[in-house]
Protein backbone atom coordinates (compact mmCIF):
# COMPACT_ATOMS: atom_id res chain seq x y z
CA UNK A 1 0.00 0.00 0.00
CA UNK A 2 0.87 3.75 -0.88
CA UNK A 3 -0.86 4.75 2.47
CA UNK A 4 1.54 5.89 5.10
CA UNK A 5 -0.34 5.94 8.35
CA UNK A 6 1.13 9.32 10.79
CA UNK A 7 -1.66 9.49 13.39
CA UNK A 8 -4.90 8.23 14.98
CA UNK A 9 -7.22 10.67 15.00
CA UNK A 10 -9.03 11.76 18.25
CA UNK A 11 -12.37 11.18 18.22
CA UNK A 12 -15.23 13.63 17.42
CA UNK A 13 -16.23 12.82 21.10
CA UNK A 14 -12.71 13.35 22.40
CA UNK A 15 -12.53 16.89 20.68
CA UNK A 16 -15.54 17.57 22.18
CA UNK A 17 -14.99 16.59 25.64
CA UNK A 18 -11.69 18.50 25.27
CA UNK A 19 -13.20 21.74 23.78
CA UNK A 20 -17.16 21.39 25.14
CA UNK A 21 -19.44 24.14 23.70
CA UNK A 22 -20.95 26.18 27.28
CA UNK A 23 -24.93 25.67 27.77
CA UNK A 24 -25.72 29.62 27.05
CA UNK A 25 -23.51 29.25 23.93
CA UNK A 26 -25.48 26.15 22.54
CA UNK A 27 -29.13 27.88 23.56
CA UNK A 28 -27.71 30.70 21.08
CA UNK A 29 -27.49 27.89 18.60
CA UNK A 30 -31.05 26.86 19.27
CA UNK A 31 -32.20 29.94 18.84
CA UNK A 32 -30.48 31.06 15.74
CA UNK A 33 -30.82 27.29 14.30
CA UNK A 34 -34.92 27.59 14.32
CA UNK A 35 -35.48 30.91 12.96
CA UNK A 36 -32.95 30.09 9.92
CA UNK A 37 -34.96 27.21 9.82
CA UNK A 38 -38.21 29.44 10.07
CA UNK A 39 -36.72 31.73 6.78
CA UNK A 40 -36.40 28.13 4.65
CA UNK A 41 -39.95 26.68 5.34
CA UNK A 42 -41.27 30.36 5.02
CA UNK A 43 -42.35 30.69 8.64
CA UNK A 44 -40.27 33.70 8.61
CA UNK A 45 -40.40 36.45 5.63
CA UNK A 46 -36.76 37.90 6.74
CA UNK A 47 -33.70 37.16 4.21
CA UNK A 48 -30.66 35.07 5.23
CA UNK A 49 -26.77 37.04 3.80
CA UNK A 50 -24.16 34.09 4.88
CA UNK A 51 -21.03 36.60 4.88
CA UNK A 52 -17.52 36.63 5.84
CA UNK A 53 -14.25 35.71 4.52
CA UNK A 54 -13.41 33.13 1.49
CA UNK A 55 -11.40 30.90 4.20
CA UNK A 56 -10.74 31.30 7.89
CA UNK A 57 -7.68 31.39 8.07
CA UNK A 58 -6.51 33.13 10.98
CA UNK A 59 -8.31 33.44 14.24
CA UNK A 60 -7.57 36.43 15.79
CA UNK A 61 -8.66 38.15 12.42
CA UNK A 62 -11.96 36.10 11.81
CA UNK A 63 -13.01 36.54 15.32
CA UNK A 64 -12.31 40.47 14.59
CA UNK A 65 -14.65 40.29 11.70
CA UNK A 66 -17.25 38.24 13.01
CA UNK A 67 -17.44 40.44 16.14
CA UNK A 68 -17.97 43.18 14.10
CA UNK A 69 -21.39 41.56 12.67
CA UNK A 70 -22.98 41.98 15.88
CA UNK A 71 -24.25 45.89 16.19
CA UNK A 72 -25.11 45.53 12.50
CA UNK A 73 -26.98 42.01 12.59
CA UNK A 74 -28.98 44.22 16.09
CA UNK A 75 -29.62 46.92 13.50
CA UNK A 76 -30.84 44.79 10.72
CA UNK A 77 -32.79 42.50 12.71
CA UNK A 78 -36.65 42.94 11.40
CA UNK A 79 -34.77 42.15 7.82
CA UNK A 80 -31.86 40.19 7.79
CA UNK A 81 -30.43 37.45 9.65
CA UNK A 82 -26.44 37.27 9.34
CA UNK A 83 -24.88 34.21 9.04
CA UNK A 84 -21.07 34.71 9.16
CA UNK A 85 -18.70 32.45 6.91
CA UNK A 86 -16.20 30.25 9.06
CA UNK A 87 -14.81 27.98 6.25
CA UNK A 88 -12.31 25.59 8.01
CA UNK A 89 -12.08 23.48 4.91
CA UNK A 90 -11.16 24.92 1.45
CA UNK A 91 -11.67 22.90 -1.76
CA UNK A 92 -8.86 23.38 -4.40
CA UNK A 93 -9.45 22.37 -7.85
CA UNK A 94 -6.06 20.66 -8.76
CA UNK A 95 -5.38 19.41 -4.99
CA UNK A 96 -2.32 21.94 -4.52
CA UNK A 97 -3.02 25.15 -2.46
CA UNK A 98 -3.92 26.13 1.35
CA UNK A 99 -7.12 23.31 2.61
CA UNK A 100 -8.09 25.51 4.85
CA UNK A 101 -7.26 25.80 8.58
CA UNK A 102 -8.78 22.24 9.64
CA UNK A 103 -6.06 20.67 7.68
CA UNK A 104 -3.12 23.62 8.11
CA UNK A 105 -3.31 25.76 11.51
CA UNK A 106 -0.97 27.72 10.03
CA UNK A 107 -0.41 28.37 6.29
CA UNK A 108 3.19 28.56 6.16
CA UNK A 109 3.98 25.15 8.41
CA UNK A 110 3.23 21.64 7.54
CA UNK A 111 -0.22 19.89 7.75
CA UNK A 112 -1.46 18.52 11.12
CA UNK A 113 -4.66 17.02 11.08
CA UNK A 114 -5.03 16.78 15.25
CA UNK A 115 -4.57 20.81 15.56
CA UNK A 116 -6.21 21.49 12.55
CA UNK A 117 -9.60 19.81 14.23
CA UNK A 118 -8.82 21.50 17.66
CA UNK A 119 -8.30 24.92 15.83
CA UNK A 120 -11.54 24.20 13.54
CA UNK A 121 -13.43 23.63 16.77
CA UNK A 122 -11.85 26.64 19.23
CA UNK A 123 -12.35 29.44 16.35
CA UNK A 124 -16.24 28.74 15.61
CA UNK A 125 -16.27 28.71 19.79
CA UNK A 126 -14.61 31.74 20.09
CA UNK A 127 -17.13 33.24 17.61
CA UNK A 128 -19.98 32.54 19.02
CA UNK A 129 -18.79 33.68 22.45
CA UNK A 130 -17.84 37.14 20.95
CA UNK A 131 -20.47 37.58 18.45
CA UNK A 132 -23.26 36.11 19.66
CA UNK A 133 -23.72 34.66 16.34
CA UNK A 134 -24.02 30.87 15.78
CA UNK A 135 -21.71 30.40 11.80
CA UNK A 136 -21.54 28.40 8.12
CA UNK A 137 -18.83 26.43 7.39
CA UNK A 138 -18.53 24.41 4.21
CA UNK A 139 -18.58 20.35 4.62
CA UNK A 140 -15.91 19.34 2.52
CA UNK A 141 -14.92 15.87 4.51
CA UNK A 142 -18.50 14.26 5.66
CA UNK A 143 -16.38 12.44 8.28
CA UNK A 144 -15.75 15.93 9.84
CA UNK A 145 -18.76 16.66 10.92
CA UNK A 146 -18.96 15.14 14.35
CA UNK A 147 -16.31 17.67 15.22
CA UNK A 148 -18.44 20.67 14.92
CA UNK A 149 -22.30 19.81 14.29
CA UNK A 150 -23.29 20.99 18.09
CA UNK A 151 -21.53 24.62 16.54
CA UNK A 152 -22.87 25.12 13.11
CA UNK A 153 -26.32 26.97 12.32
CA UNK A 154 -25.55 26.89 8.48
CA UNK A 155 -23.54 23.87 6.32
CA UNK A 156 -22.68 24.07 2.46
CA UNK A 157 -22.01 21.69 0.22
CA UNK A 158 -19.62 23.16 -2.42
CA UNK A 159 -19.87 22.67 -5.92
CA UNK A 160 -17.18 19.68 -6.28
CA UNK A 161 -18.96 17.25 -3.81
CA UNK A 162 -22.57 17.78 -4.49
CA UNK A 163 -22.24 15.20 -6.79
CA UNK A 164 -20.81 12.55 -3.97
CA UNK A 165 -22.79 9.72 -2.47
CA UNK A 166 -21.50 10.21 1.03
CA UNK A 167 -22.10 14.12 0.93
CA UNK A 168 -25.78 13.29 0.05
CA UNK A 169 -26.10 10.85 2.42
CA UNK A 170 -24.37 12.96 5.21
CA UNK A 171 -26.73 15.75 4.97
CA UNK A 172 -29.75 13.68 5.25
CA UNK A 173 -28.82 13.28 9.07
CA UNK A 174 -28.24 17.06 9.59
CA UNK A 175 -30.78 19.43 11.75
CA UNK A 176 -30.00 22.42 9.87
CA UNK A 177 -30.17 24.38 6.99
CA UNK A 178 -27.68 22.78 4.19
CA UNK A 179 -27.27 24.14 0.80
CA UNK A 180 -26.11 22.38 -2.09
CA UNK A 181 -23.91 24.09 -4.65
CA UNK A 182 -24.82 23.79 -8.14
CA UNK A 183 -21.82 21.70 -9.73
CA UNK A 184 -18.88 23.63 -11.57
CA UNK A 185 -20.93 22.11 -14.92
CA UNK A 186 -23.94 24.79 -13.67
CA UNK A 187 -26.25 21.75 -14.13
CA UNK A 188 -29.47 22.34 -12.14
CA UNK A 189 -31.08 19.30 -12.60
CA UNK A 190 -27.53 17.50 -10.22
CA UNK A 191 -27.92 19.96 -7.91
CA UNK A 192 -31.89 19.21 -7.11
CA UNK A 193 -31.42 15.72 -7.23
CA UNK A 194 -28.69 16.40 -4.35
CA UNK A 195 -31.37 18.25 -2.73
CA UNK A 196 -33.84 15.01 -3.17
CA UNK A 197 -31.49 12.60 -1.62
CA UNK A 198 -30.84 14.56 1.52
CA UNK A 199 -34.34 15.38 2.48
CA UNK A 200 -34.89 11.49 2.09
CA UNK A 201 -33.78 8.76 4.90
CA UNK A 202 -30.82 6.82 4.12
CA UNK A 203 -29.36 3.53 5.48
CA UNK A 204 -25.69 3.78 5.00
CA UNK A 205 -21.80 3.42 7.02
CA UNK A 206 -20.46 6.69 8.38
CA UNK A 207 -17.42 6.58 10.72
CA UNK A 208 -16.93 3.07 11.06
CA UNK A 209 -20.65 2.58 11.83
CA UNK A 210 -23.83 1.39 10.37
CA UNK A 211 -26.52 4.52 10.53
CA UNK A 212 -29.70 5.46 9.47
CA UNK A 213 -31.29 9.23 8.89
CA UNK A 214 -34.31 10.41 8.81
CA UNK A 215 -33.92 13.23 5.84
CA UNK A 216 -33.48 17.15 6.26
CA UNK A 217 -36.32 18.90 4.89
CA UNK A 218 -34.33 21.76 5.06
CA UNK A 219 -31.70 21.35 2.35
CA UNK A 220 -31.68 23.73 -0.62
CA UNK A 221 -29.78 24.95 -3.31
CA UNK A 222 -27.42 27.24 -3.67
CA UNK A 223 -26.69 29.03 -6.84
CA UNK A 224 -22.80 29.39 -7.36
CA UNK A 225 -22.29 30.29 -11.47
CA UNK A 226 -20.19 27.56 -13.64
CA UNK A 227 -17.57 26.83 -16.20
CA UNK A 228 -18.15 26.12 -19.49
CA UNK A 229 -16.66 23.10 -21.21
CA UNK A 230 -13.89 25.85 -23.17
CA UNK A 231 -12.97 27.37 -19.35
CA UNK A 232 -15.39 30.29 -19.09
CA UNK A 233 -17.33 31.49 -16.36
CA UNK A 234 -21.17 31.44 -16.66
CA UNK A 235 -23.80 33.37 -14.37
CA UNK A 236 -26.66 31.80 -12.64
CA UNK A 237 -28.23 34.44 -10.67
CA UNK A 238 -30.19 36.60 -13.41
CA UNK A 239 -33.99 36.36 -13.31
CA UNK A 240 -34.51 33.72 -16.05
CA UNK A 241 -32.44 31.41 -14.28
CA UNK A 242 -34.17 31.85 -10.91
CA UNK A 243 -37.74 31.38 -13.36
CA UNK A 244 -36.04 28.37 -14.74
CA UNK A 245 -35.32 27.30 -11.05
CA UNK A 246 -38.03 27.76 -10.08
CA UNK A 247 -40.64 25.85 -12.73
CA UNK A 248 -37.78 22.93 -12.21
CA UNK A 249 -38.77 22.80 -8.69
CA UNK A 250 -42.00 22.97 -9.05
CA UNK A 251 -41.81 19.66 -11.07
CA UNK A 252 -39.78 17.67 -8.27
CA UNK A 253 -41.06 16.25 -4.84
CA UNK A 254 -38.79 18.28 -2.85
CA UNK A 255 -40.16 20.54 0.21
CA UNK A 256 -39.37 23.96 1.05
CA UNK A 257 -38.57 25.03 -1.88
CA UNK A 258 -35.59 27.49 -1.49
CA UNK A 259 -32.65 28.98 -3.14
CA UNK A 260 -29.51 31.26 -1.98
CA UNK A 261 -27.30 33.24 -4.56
CA UNK A 262 -23.37 33.31 -4.06
CA UNK A 263 -22.89 36.15 -5.65
CA UNK A 264 -19.09 35.13 -6.21
CA UNK A 265 -17.11 32.84 -7.60
CA UNK A 266 -18.68 31.62 -10.86
CA UNK A 267 -21.24 34.31 -10.90
CA UNK A 268 -18.44 37.27 -10.32
CA UNK A 269 -15.82 35.53 -12.28
CA UNK A 270 -14.07 35.91 -9.19
CA UNK A 271 -14.13 39.96 -9.59
CA UNK A 272 -14.78 40.87 -5.81
CA UNK A 273 -16.53 44.14 -5.96
CA UNK A 274 -19.01 42.81 -8.67
CA UNK A 275 -20.50 41.14 -5.51
CA UNK A 276 -22.12 44.90 -4.77
CA UNK A 277 -24.18 44.85 -8.01
CA UNK A 278 -25.36 41.12 -8.38
CA UNK A 279 -26.60 41.06 -5.02
CA UNK A 280 -28.69 44.38 -6.10
CA UNK A 281 -29.50 42.31 -8.92
CA UNK A 282 -31.00 39.58 -7.28
CA UNK A 283 -32.98 41.26 -4.79
CA UNK A 284 -34.49 43.43 -7.65
CA UNK A 285 -35.37 40.69 -9.33
CA UNK A 286 -37.27 39.58 -5.93
CA UNK A 287 -39.03 42.86 -6.29
CA UNK A 288 -40.07 41.99 -9.83
CA UNK A 289 -41.66 38.52 -9.56
CA UNK A 290 -43.85 36.99 -6.42
CA UNK A 291 -42.25 33.84 -7.64
CA UNK A 292 -38.71 34.69 -7.29
CA UNK A 293 -39.36 36.50 -3.79
CA UNK A 294 -40.78 32.89 -2.47
CA UNK A 295 -37.86 30.97 -3.48
CA UNK A 296 -34.67 33.51 -2.97
CA UNK A 297 -33.94 33.09 0.75
CA UNK A 298 -30.70 34.58 0.80
CA UNK A 299 -27.50 35.41 -0.61
CA UNK A 300 -23.59 34.21 -0.17
CA UNK A 301 -20.82 36.99 0.42
CA UNK A 302 -17.34 36.69 0.47
CA UNK A 303 -15.92 39.64 2.47
CA UNK A 304 -13.31 39.99 5.13
CA UNK A 305 -11.53 43.14 6.91
CA UNK A 306 -9.39 44.29 4.10
CA UNK A 307 -10.28 43.47 0.42
CA UNK A 308 -8.74 41.59 -1.96
CA UNK A 309 -6.57 39.07 -1.23
CA UNK A 310 -2.44 38.86 -0.40
CA UNK A 311 -0.14 35.79 -0.55
CA UNK A 312 0.71 33.61 2.09
CA UNK A 313 3.76 35.30 3.64
CA UNK A 314 2.48 38.73 3.59
CA UNK A 315 0.97 39.02 6.81
CA UNK A 316 -1.90 41.72 5.69
CA UNK A 317 -4.22 41.30 8.94
CA UNK A 318 -7.83 40.45 7.85
CA UNK A 319 -6.68 39.81 3.87
CA UNK A 320 -7.48 36.59 2.67
CA UNK A 321 -4.91 34.40 1.30
CA UNK A 322 -7.58 32.50 -0.89
CA UNK A 323 -10.05 33.94 -3.65
CA UNK A 324 -10.77 37.58 -3.19
CA UNK A 325 -12.95 39.44 -0.87
CA UNK A 326 -14.93 42.99 -0.39
CA UNK A 327 -13.54 44.79 2.37
CA UNK A 328 -15.23 45.84 5.63
CA UNK A 329 -16.47 49.43 4.53
CA UNK A 330 -18.01 48.24 1.36
CA UNK A 331 -19.75 44.94 3.27
CA UNK A 332 -21.20 47.40 5.95
CA UNK A 333 -23.07 49.82 3.57
CA UNK A 334 -24.22 46.67 1.31
CA UNK A 335 -25.33 44.79 4.10
CA UNK A 336 -27.70 47.80 5.01
CA UNK A 337 -28.68 47.96 1.19
CA UNK A 338 -29.41 44.42 1.44
CA UNK A 339 -31.68 45.36 4.32
CA UNK A 340 -33.68 48.23 3.07
CA UNK A 341 -34.26 46.19 -0.36
CA UNK A 342 -35.24 43.10 1.20
CA UNK A 343 -37.90 45.33 3.17
CA UNK A 344 -39.45 46.62 0.02
CA UNK A 345 -39.01 43.63 -2.01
Amino acid sequence: MSFTFLHHLPTPEEIKKEYPLPPEYAAIKKQRDAMISDVITGKDHRFLLIIGPCSADNEDSVCDYVSRLTDIQEDVKDSLILIPRVYTNKPRTTGEGYKGIASQPDPEKAPDMVEGLIAMRKMHIRAIAESRLTCADEMLYPENWGYVEDLLSYVAIGARSVEDQQHRLTVSGFDVASGMKNPTSGDFSVMLNSVYAAQHPHHFVYRGYEVATSGNPLTHVVLRGAVSKHGNTTTNYHYEDLIRLHEMYEKMDIKNPAAIIDTNHSNSGKKFREQIRIAKEVLHSRMLSPEIRSLVKGLMIESYIEEGSQSIGDHIYGKSITDPCLGWEDSRKLIYDIAEMADRG
